[in-house]
Protein backbone atom coordinates (compact mmCIF):
# COMPACT_ATOMS: atom_id res chain seq x y z
CA UNK A 1 0.00 0.00 0.00
CA UNK A 2 1.14 3.41 -0.97
CA UNK A 3 2.69 5.52 1.92
CA UNK A 4 0.16 8.33 1.51
CA UNK A 5 -2.75 6.26 1.42
CA UNK A 6 -2.66 5.02 5.49
CA UNK A 7 -2.19 8.47 6.45
CA UNK A 8 -5.12 9.46 4.77
CA UNK A 9 -7.18 6.65 6.08
CA UNK A 10 -5.73 8.00 9.78
CA UNK A 11 -7.13 11.02 8.90
CA UNK A 12 -10.94 10.16 8.21
CA UNK A 13 -13.34 10.94 11.19
CA UNK A 14 -17.48 10.60 11.47
CA UNK A 15 -19.68 13.60 11.08
CA UNK A 16 -19.99 15.95 14.08
CA UNK A 17 -23.55 14.29 14.97
CA UNK A 18 -24.24 17.42 17.32
CA UNK A 19 -25.44 19.96 14.08
CA UNK A 20 -27.38 16.63 12.81
CA UNK A 21 -29.39 17.24 16.16
CA UNK A 22 -29.52 20.38 16.22
CA UNK A 23 -31.19 20.64 12.46
CA UNK A 24 -33.56 17.97 13.66
CA UNK A 25 -34.29 19.77 16.73
CA UNK A 26 -34.74 22.99 14.31
CA UNK A 27 -36.77 21.08 11.77
CA UNK A 28 -39.21 20.27 14.58
CA UNK A 29 -39.86 23.91 15.09
CA UNK A 30 -40.65 25.20 11.72
CA UNK A 31 -44.15 25.88 10.40
CA UNK A 32 -45.12 21.98 9.25
CA UNK A 33 -46.46 19.00 11.20
CA UNK A 34 -43.15 16.86 12.50
CA UNK A 35 -41.48 15.00 9.66
CA UNK A 36 -43.89 16.48 6.71
CA UNK A 37 -40.81 17.16 4.79
CA UNK A 38 -39.76 13.40 4.93
CA UNK A 39 -36.44 12.25 3.67
CA UNK A 40 -35.79 16.28 2.85
CA UNK A 41 -35.38 16.74 6.86
CA UNK A 42 -33.08 13.69 7.42
CA UNK A 43 -30.63 15.03 4.64
CA UNK A 44 -30.68 18.60 5.53
CA UNK A 45 -29.22 16.97 9.18
CA UNK A 46 -26.52 14.92 7.13
CA UNK A 47 -25.95 17.40 5.24
CA UNK A 48 -25.30 19.57 8.50
CA UNK A 49 -23.17 16.97 10.03
CA UNK A 50 -21.07 16.44 7.38
CA UNK A 51 -19.86 20.50 6.91
CA UNK A 52 -20.34 21.15 10.83
CA UNK A 53 -22.50 23.98 10.58
CA UNK A 54 -26.03 24.76 11.22
CA UNK A 55 -26.72 26.46 7.30
CA UNK A 56 -25.43 23.19 5.30
CA UNK A 57 -25.04 24.39 1.48
CA UNK A 58 -24.71 22.47 -1.17
CA UNK A 59 -23.06 25.18 -3.17
CA UNK A 60 -20.00 26.19 -4.67
CA UNK A 61 -20.51 22.35 -6.00
CA UNK A 62 -18.74 20.35 -8.59
CA UNK A 63 -19.11 17.75 -10.91
CA UNK A 64 -15.86 15.29 -11.57
CA UNK A 65 -16.04 12.77 -14.68
CA UNK A 66 -13.17 10.68 -14.26
CA UNK A 67 -12.39 8.91 -17.95
CA UNK A 68 -10.59 5.90 -19.04
CA UNK A 69 -10.93 2.30 -20.97
CA UNK A 70 -11.00 -1.14 -20.39
CA UNK A 71 -8.91 -3.66 -22.26
CA UNK A 72 -11.76 -5.74 -21.61
CA UNK A 73 -13.64 -4.60 -24.60
CA UNK A 74 -11.40 -6.75 -26.91
CA UNK A 75 -14.00 -9.61 -25.72
CA UNK A 76 -16.91 -7.99 -27.14
CA UNK A 77 -18.23 -6.77 -24.03
CA UNK A 78 -19.74 -3.63 -25.11
CA UNK A 79 -22.30 -2.74 -28.03
CA UNK A 80 -19.81 0.20 -28.78
CA UNK A 81 -15.94 1.20 -29.68
CA UNK A 82 -13.49 2.14 -27.67
CA UNK A 83 -12.94 5.01 -29.34
CA UNK A 84 -15.88 6.65 -28.20
CA UNK A 85 -14.61 7.13 -25.45
CA UNK A 86 -11.96 10.11 -26.44
CA UNK A 87 -14.32 11.28 -29.05
CA UNK A 88 -16.77 12.11 -26.56
CA UNK A 89 -14.67 14.26 -24.34
CA UNK A 90 -14.82 16.68 -26.98
CA UNK A 91 -19.03 16.72 -26.19
CA UNK A 92 -17.82 17.32 -22.36
CA UNK A 93 -15.57 20.21 -23.12
CA UNK A 94 -18.01 22.14 -25.94
CA UNK A 95 -20.87 21.58 -23.66
CA UNK A 96 -23.02 18.60 -25.91
CA UNK A 97 -22.83 16.02 -23.55
CA UNK A 98 -25.27 15.01 -20.74
CA UNK A 99 -23.26 15.70 -18.40
CA UNK A 100 -22.28 19.49 -19.52
CA UNK A 101 -25.80 20.45 -20.35
CA UNK A 102 -27.06 19.64 -16.38
CA UNK A 103 -23.47 21.53 -15.03
CA UNK A 104 -24.50 24.43 -16.87
CA UNK A 105 -28.29 23.92 -15.57
CA UNK A 106 -27.40 23.01 -12.03
CA UNK A 107 -24.86 25.53 -11.89
CA UNK A 108 -21.66 23.01 -11.10
CA UNK A 109 -18.40 23.67 -12.04
CA UNK A 110 -17.21 20.73 -14.58
CA UNK A 111 -13.79 18.99 -13.90
CA UNK A 112 -13.74 16.44 -17.05
CA UNK A 113 -10.35 14.36 -15.77
CA UNK A 114 -8.70 11.57 -18.01
CA UNK A 115 -7.03 9.08 -16.02
CA UNK A 116 -6.82 6.22 -18.05
CA UNK A 117 -8.33 6.95 -21.67
CA UNK A 118 -6.74 4.95 -24.34
CA UNK A 119 -5.57 7.37 -26.45
CA UNK A 120 -3.80 11.03 -26.65
CA UNK A 121 -5.82 13.49 -25.31
CA UNK A 122 -3.92 16.64 -24.62
CA UNK A 123 -4.49 18.46 -27.40
CA UNK A 124 -8.32 18.49 -26.15
CA UNK A 125 -8.32 21.99 -23.99
CA UNK A 126 -9.89 21.79 -20.47
CA UNK A 127 -9.30 18.39 -20.08
CA UNK A 128 -7.13 17.93 -16.75
CA UNK A 129 -4.72 15.75 -17.90
CA UNK A 130 -3.91 13.05 -15.41
CA UNK A 131 -3.19 9.45 -17.49
CA UNK A 132 -1.67 6.64 -15.61
CA UNK A 133 -1.88 4.16 -18.43
CA UNK A 134 -3.95 3.65 -21.72
CA UNK A 135 -5.95 1.55 -20.61
CA UNK A 136 -6.30 -1.41 -18.39
CA UNK A 137 -4.99 -4.64 -19.57
CA UNK A 138 -8.03 -7.04 -20.35
CA UNK A 139 -8.93 -8.91 -17.34
CA UNK A 140 -10.29 -11.90 -19.06
CA UNK A 141 -6.54 -12.72 -19.74
CA UNK A 142 -4.40 -10.99 -17.17
CA UNK A 143 -4.92 -9.04 -13.96
CA UNK A 144 -6.38 -5.25 -15.12
CA UNK A 145 -3.81 -3.08 -13.50
CA UNK A 146 -0.49 -2.96 -11.13
CA UNK A 147 -0.96 -2.28 -7.47
CA UNK A 148 1.10 0.96 -8.22
CA UNK A 149 -1.24 1.72 -11.41
CA UNK A 150 -4.44 1.33 -8.51
CA UNK A 151 -2.24 3.79 -6.24
CA UNK A 152 -1.81 6.03 -8.71
CA UNK A 153 -5.13 6.27 -9.70
CA UNK A 154 -6.05 6.58 -5.94
CA UNK A 155 -3.98 9.80 -5.95
CA UNK A 156 -5.68 11.32 -8.54
CA UNK A 157 -9.26 10.83 -7.24
CA UNK A 158 -7.38 12.55 -3.83
CA UNK A 159 -5.36 14.96 -5.53
CA UNK A 160 -8.58 16.42 -7.73
CA UNK A 161 -10.72 16.39 -4.49
CA UNK A 162 -7.83 18.68 -2.84
CA UNK A 163 -7.73 21.15 -5.47
CA UNK A 164 -11.76 21.66 -5.28
CA UNK A 165 -11.54 21.85 -1.29
CA UNK A 166 -8.94 25.02 -1.81
CA UNK A 167 -11.68 26.84 -4.00
CA UNK A 168 -14.24 25.90 -1.16
CA UNK A 169 -16.36 23.83 -3.03
CA UNK A 170 -18.47 22.00 -0.70
CA UNK A 171 -20.65 19.14 -2.14
CA UNK A 172 -19.01 16.95 -5.03
CA UNK A 173 -20.95 14.46 -7.59
CA UNK A 174 -18.75 11.65 -8.60
CA UNK A 175 -18.92 10.14 -12.04
CA UNK A 176 -17.47 8.60 -15.14
CA UNK A 177 -17.25 7.80 -18.82
CA UNK A 178 -15.56 4.67 -19.99
CA UNK A 179 -16.62 1.94 -22.88
CA UNK A 180 -16.46 -1.29 -20.90
CA UNK A 181 -16.70 -0.05 -17.82
CA UNK A 182 -20.02 -1.88 -16.49
CA UNK A 183 -17.65 -4.91 -17.11
CA UNK A 184 -15.64 -4.09 -14.52
CA UNK A 185 -18.32 -2.61 -12.59
CA UNK A 186 -20.41 -5.99 -12.34
CA UNK A 187 -17.05 -8.02 -11.48
CA UNK A 188 -16.09 -5.59 -8.72
CA UNK A 189 -19.48 -5.82 -7.90
CA UNK A 190 -19.58 -9.44 -7.94
CA UNK A 191 -16.25 -10.06 -5.85
CA UNK A 192 -17.59 -7.66 -3.01
CA UNK A 193 -20.97 -8.82 -2.71
CA UNK A 194 -20.75 -12.67 -3.41
CA UNK A 195 -23.65 -12.27 -5.99
CA UNK A 196 -23.35 -14.75 -8.85
CA UNK A 197 -22.33 -12.40 -12.25
CA UNK A 198 -25.68 -13.14 -14.09
CA UNK A 199 -27.46 -11.50 -11.27
CA UNK A 200 -24.82 -8.09 -11.13
CA UNK A 201 -24.42 -7.86 -14.84
CA UNK A 202 -26.33 -5.82 -17.03
CA UNK A 203 -26.50 -4.68 -20.93
CA UNK A 204 -24.82 -1.35 -19.84
CA UNK A 205 -24.56 0.52 -23.08
CA UNK A 206 -27.52 -1.58 -25.02
CA UNK A 207 -26.16 -5.09 -25.71
CA UNK A 208 -28.06 -7.47 -27.26
CA UNK A 209 -28.92 -10.78 -25.52
CA UNK A 210 -26.18 -13.28 -26.79
CA UNK A 211 -23.76 -10.11 -25.94
CA UNK A 212 -24.88 -10.35 -22.62
CA UNK A 213 -24.58 -13.60 -22.43
CA UNK A 214 -20.61 -13.37 -23.71
CA UNK A 215 -20.15 -10.55 -21.43
CA UNK A 216 -21.42 -12.20 -18.05
CA UNK A 217 -19.51 -15.32 -19.15
CA UNK A 218 -16.27 -12.71 -19.32
CA UNK A 219 -17.44 -12.05 -15.62
CA UNK A 220 -17.82 -15.71 -14.11
CA UNK A 221 -14.45 -16.74 -16.25
CA UNK A 222 -11.93 -13.67 -14.47
CA UNK A 223 -13.60 -13.95 -11.37
CA UNK A 224 -13.04 -18.11 -11.31
CA UNK A 225 -9.62 -17.59 -12.35
CA UNK A 226 -8.37 -14.32 -10.44
CA UNK A 227 -10.78 -14.78 -7.35
CA UNK A 228 -10.54 -10.97 -5.97
CA UNK A 229 -10.57 -11.13 -2.03
CA UNK A 230 -13.55 -9.47 -1.06
CA UNK A 231 -12.15 -7.61 1.67
CA UNK A 232 -9.09 -6.50 0.01
CA UNK A 233 -10.18 -3.42 -2.63
CA UNK A 234 -7.22 -3.07 -3.59
CA UNK A 235 -6.86 -6.69 -4.29
CA UNK A 236 -10.21 -6.09 -6.37
CA UNK A 237 -8.96 -3.35 -7.99
CA UNK A 238 -5.75 -4.86 -9.23
CA UNK A 239 -7.80 -8.31 -10.59
CA UNK A 240 -11.00 -6.87 -11.94
CA UNK A 241 -10.92 -3.00 -11.48
CA UNK A 242 -10.73 0.32 -13.64
CA UNK A 243 -7.97 3.34 -13.59
CA UNK A 244 -11.49 5.85 -13.13
CA UNK A 245 -12.79 3.30 -10.80
CA UNK A 246 -10.06 3.80 -8.57
CA UNK A 247 -10.00 7.36 -9.13
CA UNK A 248 -13.63 7.81 -7.96
CA UNK A 249 -12.81 5.40 -5.40
CA UNK A 250 -10.29 8.01 -4.32
CA UNK A 251 -12.71 10.67 -4.35
CA UNK A 252 -14.95 9.26 -2.39
CA UNK A 253 -12.24 8.43 0.58
CA UNK A 254 -10.69 12.25 0.22
CA UNK A 255 -14.48 13.78 0.08
CA UNK A 256 -14.82 12.25 3.53
CA UNK A 257 -11.06 13.57 4.81
CA UNK A 258 -12.17 17.17 3.98
CA UNK A 259 -15.51 16.87 5.26
CA UNK A 260 -17.03 17.66 2.00
CA UNK A 261 -20.47 15.57 0.60
CA UNK A 262 -19.84 13.24 -2.00
CA UNK A 263 -22.67 12.28 -4.55
CA UNK A 264 -22.72 8.93 -5.87
CA UNK A 265 -24.41 8.21 -9.27
CA UNK A 266 -25.41 5.01 -10.90
CA UNK A 267 -23.83 1.67 -11.00
CA UNK A 268 -20.02 2.24 -11.69
CA UNK A 269 -20.01 5.36 -9.43
CA UNK A 270 -21.79 3.20 -6.57
CA UNK A 271 -19.29 0.41 -7.27
CA UNK A 272 -16.32 2.98 -6.52
CA UNK A 273 -18.08 4.02 -3.68
CA UNK A 274 -18.41 0.20 -1.64
CA UNK A 275 -14.90 0.05 -2.60
CA UNK A 276 -14.34 3.17 -0.46
CA UNK A 277 -16.53 2.19 2.42
CA UNK A 278 -15.02 -1.77 2.51
CA UNK A 279 -11.29 0.55 2.92
CA UNK A 280 -13.13 2.81 5.26
CA UNK A 281 -16.36 2.74 6.71
CA UNK A 282 -16.62 6.35 8.11
CA UNK A 283 -16.89 7.39 4.72
CA UNK A 284 -20.38 6.06 4.26
CA UNK A 285 -21.32 8.73 6.34
CA UNK A 286 -20.61 11.44 3.56
CA UNK A 287 -21.99 10.32 0.64
CA UNK A 288 -25.44 10.67 -1.02
CA UNK A 289 -26.75 8.49 -3.43
CA UNK A 290 -28.13 10.23 -6.49
CA UNK A 291 -29.93 8.23 -8.62
CA UNK A 292 -31.16 4.01 -8.85
CA UNK A 293 -29.78 2.97 -11.93
CA UNK A 294 -31.40 0.51 -13.75
CA UNK A 295 -28.35 -1.38 -14.38
CA UNK A 296 -28.91 -4.54 -12.92
CA UNK A 297 -26.43 -4.71 -10.64
CA UNK A 298 -26.43 -1.28 -8.60
CA UNK A 299 -29.61 -2.80 -6.77
CA UNK A 300 -27.11 -5.04 -5.04
CA UNK A 301 -23.62 -2.14 -4.35
CA UNK A 302 -27.00 -0.06 -2.65
CA UNK A 303 -27.63 -2.63 -0.29
CA UNK A 304 -24.20 -3.54 -0.12
CA UNK A 305 -23.87 0.16 1.35
CA UNK A 306 -27.11 0.29 3.08
CA UNK A 307 -28.24 3.41 0.65
CA UNK A 308 -31.40 4.57 -0.57
CA UNK A 309 -31.03 7.09 -3.36
CA UNK A 310 -32.52 10.32 -3.72
CA UNK A 311 -34.24 9.66 -7.19
CA UNK A 312 -35.37 6.95 -9.66
CA UNK A 313 -35.87 8.30 -13.24
CA UNK A 314 -35.05 4.94 -15.00
CA UNK A 315 -31.55 6.54 -15.89
CA UNK A 316 -28.15 4.47 -16.77
CA UNK A 317 -25.92 6.75 -18.28
CA UNK A 318 -23.19 7.77 -16.17
CA UNK A 319 -21.22 10.63 -16.59
CA UNK A 320 -22.25 11.53 -12.86
CA UNK A 321 -25.86 12.59 -14.71
CA UNK A 322 -28.29 11.02 -11.81
CA UNK A 323 -25.84 13.00 -9.55
CA UNK A 324 -25.47 16.38 -10.91
CA UNK A 325 -29.92 16.06 -10.93
CA UNK A 326 -29.77 15.13 -7.41
CA UNK A 327 -28.24 18.32 -6.52
CA UNK A 328 -31.75 20.27 -7.08
CA UNK A 329 -32.84 17.80 -3.89
CA UNK A 330 -29.86 18.80 -1.71
CA UNK A 331 -30.36 22.69 -2.60
CA UNK A 332 -34.37 22.29 -1.51
CA UNK A 333 -33.22 20.00 1.48
CA UNK A 334 -30.79 23.02 2.04
CA UNK A 335 -32.78 26.24 1.47
CA UNK A 336 -35.60 24.62 3.50
CA UNK A 337 -33.69 23.84 6.68
CA UNK A 338 -32.00 27.56 6.94
CA UNK A 339 -34.75 29.81 5.52
CA UNK A 340 -38.15 28.47 6.60
CA UNK A 341 -39.89 30.04 9.52
CA UNK A 342 -40.27 28.43 13.39
CA UNK A 343 -43.76 28.82 14.82
CA UNK A 344 -42.45 31.72 17.37
CA UNK A 345 -40.93 33.65 14.12
CA UNK A 346 -44.44 33.20 12.40
CA UNK A 347 -46.02 34.50 15.90
CA UNK A 348 -48.06 30.82 15.56
CA UNK A 349 -49.36 28.52 18.07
Amino acid sequence: MTPWLPSLLAELRPPDQTFAERALARQAELVKPPGSLGRLETLAATLAAVQATDRPQARPRAIVVFCADHGVCAEGVSAFSPRITHQHLWNFVNGGAAIAVLADLTASELVVCDVGVDADVTHIPRIRQCKVRRGTRNFAVEPALTPDEVTQALQVGVETIAELVERDIRAVAIGEMGIGNTTAAAAVTAALTGQPPALVTGSGSGLAPDGLARKIAVVEQALERLRPRADDPLDILVKVGGLELAAMCGAFLACAAHGRVAVADGFVSTAAAALAVVWAPVAREYMVFGHRSVERGHQALLDFVNAEPLLQLDMRLGEATGAALAFGVLDAACQLQGTMATFREAQMD
